[in-house]
């Protein structure tokens, strides 16, 4: 098995509408693990730096089809540090992805005790391109394993010249619009609400 390494400046210590406040610690580094075969070696992925002029957050805020993850990010209270200097992968689910979940799971994953699980299972530690992620595929001989920041994984394959991912209960979700660059990251829009 190959693993490859994403080191980050800052971590999520939550998902934010505001801006940061600059005093997050830094947290140790994040694996993404690429299934491949039984031979291990260790190498770190160098993606290339971001450069939009909007943060994450504002990109999403400014995005109609995300403001069903405005309001998710709001009701679940969570924090600020998607603001911050990153840098973030975020799998965003639409409108759309968010209307293919019953009220009554997506209540439950909102819940207090929940705070954030939902929502950190969506996000990744660095900067990985839709490129970085479909050779990592390739490299994995078709599977990537991603580990996101609730400690979760995320299952990475290619359809075709799409990127799918499987989550935890084995559902699947098509990124439909990659490589949105923000100034702390990267935002791949996702057809389908990827269950921790």
């Amino acid at each position: 098995m190959q693993k490859l390494t994403l080191t980050w400046a800052a971590g999520l210590s939550a998902l934010a509408l505001v801006a940061c406040s600059g005093s997050e610690k830094a947290p140790a580094a994040t694996d993404i693990e690429v299934v491949q075969n039984d031979a291990m070696a260790t190498d770190t992925l160098v993606a290339s730096e971001p450069v939009g002029n909007k943060t994450i957050v504002e990109l999403a805020q400014g995005n109609p089809q995300l403001s069903t993850l405005v309001t998710a990010v709001t009701a679940a209270g969570l924090g600020e540090t998607l603001s911050g200097t990153g840098p973030f992968t975020v799998f965003a689910p639409s409108n759309d992805a968010f209307a293919k979940v019953d009220k009554a799971t997506l209540d439950g994953l909102l819940q207090p005790a929940s705070k954030g699980v939902l929502l950190t299972y969506h996000v990744v530690a660095g900067n990985v391109k839709s490129g970085d992620l479909a050779k990592m595929i390739v490299d994995g001989k078709g599977t990537a394993t991603i580990k996101t920041l609730n400690g979760g994984n995320l299952k990475a394959s290619m359809a075709g010249d799409k990127i799918v991912l499987t989550d935890a209960k084995g559902g699947k979700s098509t990124v439909t619009e990659a490589d949105v660059v923000a100034s702390n990251g990267t935002v791949h829009v996702v057809d389908t609400v990827l269950m921790p």
